[in-house]
């Protein structure tokens, strides 16, 4: 059903500023209008505020009167939303209000992200400002920006805007949960030269072909990686491997190949293929087009174009379909001390072709940092070894948990209060602030929950309004109250 507003759900602080923040135009790296608002709101209630060359914003929060005396926590969310719509939805990002539905218990956009992932950390934190019914400590709102193109935020975070100690991030989504860790990453470019030749007689006056595997279900690398689904990108390099003498074009959002009675082989070698991944992919399927027409037109839009009369020469191919097969993919180790939880991945993530190179994009996560060195330096191993140079980019690092936290001590005996059993104490292999945070700031004691939250990242986002209410009203309620002493 659609909706007009949400100010009228409780907490009823808490959905008042998500109705006003979810009018306000806020993609990452446009955060100005959003930090416009919470500045003026914190100004409207005498509350100081700092921000710092980046953009990220401190809010401090005077304590509930006879609370002064108790240690400032730090409530931390980002400013930013994926920006995301259905097909077929009219709907601009830069000047649009989020329309609301709700559905029960499920508030979602109507064809578009809803931005609860951290709208409602952000409204939390403002609506405690208003909310009289709370008892806290002195608070400082953290308030980062670009959290979701790549923690760049915090990553440029000016430690010296921030005086608490005791961080609560707000951008956990599944109630019931505690985390205490979460994975560090880094990325690396491998650009394997390309050497090219022309087309074998036979193909050099016929459309090229271009393979892709599509229907597999992917996956966020920091949260799927686990399940066994297929890699597309390496896949593929097996398909045209196995049937070998294929004369490549190019390698972007598919195989471009000169080889029509290749056609054959390759269908053979998917039918196996996919017939290995049927329990994680069942969709998944080989798709043969000849590059002519309207499809050539769309393949040169999403690719490099492929040169006319020739293909990479046969060392190149070799190279290059070796280099795909070494380079790890998957799980790399388990968590010893957290059950079922993976501390080291690498993820095959894009490959596409220049005039002069075929450039891999890899991402390495691990709860260790010996773990990600350890992951990247396989990769730059695999590439060196192929001959293909490799480009190390600039990570962040992950959060270690420490189970002896007074902090995670006071939350565990918290959610007994308020749900009347034991939370979930895990990691996440995904990154989080808190891992850039804690580096920048020694010392922070960290924790992260959040309601339950589905879909976030697409056009089905839905955030469940009860679960808002149990987890932003009543439980961090009852984490603030017990820093004051009186829970």
């Amino acid at each position: 059903m659609r909706i007009e507003s949400v100010a009228d759900l409780e907490p009823r602080p808490l959905w008042r500023r998500f109705d006003e923040i979810r009018r306000i135009p806020r993609p990452s790296k446009d955060e100005a209008r959003i930090r416009r608002y919470v500045l003026d709101f914190a100004a409207a209630h005498d509350c100081p505020s700092r921000v710092d060359a980046a953009g990220n914003v401190v809010i401090q929060v005077p304590a509930s009167p006879g609370c002064e005396g108790a240690p400032t926590a730090v409530l931390q969310g980002h400013l930013d939303m994926v920006c995301v719509k259905a097909p077929g939805k009219e709907f601009d990002f830069s000047t649009d209000p989020i329309e609301l539905r709700l559905e029960g218990d499920r508030l979602t956009a109507d064809g578009t992200t809803l931005g609860a992932d951290n709208g409602v950390a952000v409204a939390a934190g403002l609506g405690l400002i208003t909310d009289d019914s709370v008892r806290h400590g002195p608070l400082e709102l953290l308030f980062t920006i670009d959290e979701e193109t790549g923690l760049h935020g915090a990553a440029a975070l000016d430690p010296s805007i921030v005086t608490g100690r005791l961080l609560i991030n707000l951008d956990a989504e599944e109630e019931g949960y505690l985390i205490v860790g979460c994975a560090g990453a880094q990325g690396a470019f491998v650009r394997l030269p390309v050497e090219r030749q022309a087309a074998p007689d036979a193909a050099a006056h016929r459309p090229p072909w271009r393979l892709r595997l599509v229907g597999g279900a992917g996956g966020h690398s920091g949260v799927e990686i686990h399940l066994g689904r297929a890699n597309a990108i390496q896949a593929l390099a097996e398909i045209v491997g196995g049937i070998g003498g294929v004369a490549v074009a190019s390698f972007s959002g598919g195989v471009v190949f000169a080889a029509p009675e290749a056609i054959q082989g390759a269908r053979a070698a998917a039918q196996v293929l996919c017939a290995r991944f049927q329990a994680t992919d069942p969709n998944l399927h080989l798709e043969v087009q000849p590059l002519t027409g309207p499809t050539a037109a769309a393949a040169s839009s999403t690719a490099a174009p492929v040169v006319p009369g020739e293909v990479f020469s046969r060392a190149t191919t070799e190279s290059l379909l070796a280099l795909l097969r070494d380079l790890p993919h998957g799980v790399l180790s388990m968590s010893a001390e957290l059950p079922d939880l993976v501390e080291t991945s690498n993820n095959v993530a894009l490959v596409s072709t220049t005039e002069d190179a075929v450039v891999i994009e890899t991402t390495s996560r691990s709860m260790v940092a010996e773990g990600l060195e350890l992951a990247v330096s396989h990769i730059a191993a695999a590439g060196r070894h192929h001959g293909a140079a490799v480009e190390v980019l600039p990570g962040y690092p992950g959060w270690a948990p420490d189970a002896g936290s007074p902090l995670l001590t006071l939350a565990i005996e918290a959610h007994r209060e308020v749900f009347g059993q034991e939370p979930t104490v895990t990691a996440v292999h995904a990154g989080l602030e808190c891992g850039l945070i804690g580096q920048k700031i020694p010392g922070m004691q960290m924790i992260s929950f959040g309601p339950t939250i589905r879909n976030p990242h697409s056009p089905h986002e839905e955030v469940h309004v009860s679960s808002v209410k149990r987890v932003l009203g009543d439980y961090l309620g009852a984490v603030l109250g017990r820093l004051t002493g009186e829970g």
